[in-house]
């Protein structure tokens, strides 16, 4: 995990290098670096597959609620709908 000094730092060099032409794919289960930078999109993956996406409002709902919700609603059987 990063420091709260370390996080801005990082964040600040990933807003820095993010453009229109240029992808930045950033993987997280810390909602904190949201703070810092906001995201285009946001998906949800699990086993393997995309499940929800959204907005930044996705990650703030995931941070509220947890991911039990989602796994209900996007599971069947036990592997993600298609």
């Amino acid at each position: 995990g990063l420091d709260i000094d370390a996080l801005r730092i990082v964040s600040h060099g990933i807003n820095k290098i993010k453009t229109d032409e240029k992808a930045v794919l950033l993987v997280t289960h810390y909602q904190r670096i949201l703070n810092y930078i906001t995201p285009d999109f946001v998906h949800v993956l699990v086993k393997g597959r995309i499940v929800k996406s959204g907005t930044k409002e996705l990650a703030h709902e995931l941070e509220d609620q947890g991911y039990d919700w989602l796994k209900e609603e996007t599971m069947v059987n036990g592997e993600a709908k298609k």
